[in-house]
């Protein structure tokens, strides 16, 4: 027996859920299909359990697309301000932590987020399957699927089965084999706020410091991040280095600025206020003193008061500009999310339809659409699930 529905959504994600209940409060009967044993499996582990559910910063310039503009469309209509509001409609507490980041408030608080689509999807009349794996997808009049729980039929398909990042999750390569099945062209896929990993010559200084924090400004290409940066046992971490991964191209350095308070003469006016102290010395009043001391043989060694001052402005801008050439990444398995993805050429700019395949949909992270780090990838699921949860 087939079970015929007017919008089947595969993926119980942000995006997928957004775009049901959408979708379901314009009268439509959906499904959605989740092949995990519950929905929102990235909802629930994101910002260490408390959800980091936007960005009041969000913007398009703070995502990364090969069609820079795609995105503009639904971010406006569907603004972070407007799941704020749901937010605040469902009495969920939630605090500003740092540079436009909303979190909930309070340990596992990340299930209220999930509580909160799953109340919204069931007032709206959508239909949760959990444990479901399609198996092949078909399209004549209508899309018919064949699954693990028996054949459906819809009107609208919407893919929101996510990217490739955190495998252990479930990830899977589902919406490409949709996408290469109807002709949707790829944008090629790569690991997107993600560890960077060194060689040896980098490493043999870098291990020691592993665990070590730094406030630095982290460059990579045009992008240029402002945050903590932290070293491991492979490479570095931390903020400014995930948000510069996503815009790393491998063979090329990123650039670090370890002084990112200090100016170029940093060093020689500390020279005139106090001469016999020695550069590392100074050195280790504005960084650690384990980093001090691993960044110490950029520096002229002896008193600042026996160097000219053309040398130690030399010294500090090779601090504040100190290449790094990784040689990869720490892949999808620690990557937060996936930069490219389903080509958005391919897309309707306004409801995420695929315009080679009429009534197939596309949105969240499958599509290229990548945000920078701090809760802009969920708005990102929020504002496509939105557009789509119009039309499907």
């Amino acid at each position: 027996m087939t079970l015929g529905f007017d919008s089947i959504v595969i993926g119980g994600g942000a995006a997928g859920l957004y775009a049901a209940l959408h979708a379901g409060r314009r009268g439509r009967r959906v499904l959605v299909l989740e092949h995990n044993a519950e929905v929102g499996a990235k909802i629930l582990i994101s910002g260490g359990g408390r959800c980091n559910f936007t960005n009041l910063h969000t913007a398009p310039d703070r995502f990364i697309s090969a069609n820079p503009h795609f995105a503009r469309s639904a971010l406006a209509r569907h603004t972070q301000a407007d799941f704020i509001a749901l937010v605040k409609k469902h009495g969920v507490p939630f605090y500003e932590k740092t540079l436009g980041q909303l979190f909930c408030e309070g340990p596992r608080s990340s299930q209220r987020i999930v509580r909160l689509l799953l109340d919204e999807c069931a007032g709206a009349g959508v239909e949760v399957r959990t444990c479901v794996h399609a198996s092949a997808v078909r399209r004549g009049e209508r899309f018919a699927l064949e699954t693990s729980a028996g054949a459906f039929e819809s009107e609208t398909l919407t893919i929101a089965s996510g990217g490739l990042s955190i495998p252990k999750l479930g990830a899977t390569a589902f919406a490409f084999d949709i996408a290469a099945q109807f002709g949707v062209p790829i944008i090629p896929p790569r690991p997107g706020l993600v560890p960077l990993t060194f060689g040896e010559s980098d490493l043999a200084w870098m291990r020691p410091l592993s665990g070590v924090s730094a406030d630095v400004t982290a460059r990579a290409g045009k992008a240029a991040f402002r945050e903590a940066a932290l070293f491991t046992h492979r490479g570095l971490s931390g903020p400014a280095i995930l948000q510069a991964s996503s815009y790393w191209t491998p063979g090329e350095a990123i650039v670090i600025d370890w002084l990112p308070d200090a100016a170029d003469d940093v060093l020689a006016a500390r020279k005139r206020e106090r001469p016999k102290a020695q550069a590392k010395s100074v050195l280790a009043e504005m960084v650690s003193e384990r980093l001090a001391a691993a960044l110490s043989d950029a520096l002229p060694g002896g008193a600042l008061g026996d160097m000219k001052d053309a040398a130690l402005v030399e010294a500090a801008r090779k601090l504040k500009a100190w290449p790094l050439t990784p040689v990869g990444t720490e892949g999808y398995a620690k990557a937060e999310v996936m930069v490219g993805g389903v080509d958005t050429n391919a897309l309707s700019q306004q409801t995420m339809e695929a315009r080679a395949a009429p009534g197939l949909f596309f949105i969240g992270e499958a599509v290229d659409v990548t945000g920078w780090l701090g809760g802009y990838n969920f708005q990102w699921a929020w504002s496509s699930g939105w557009a789509a949860g119009q039309a499907i």
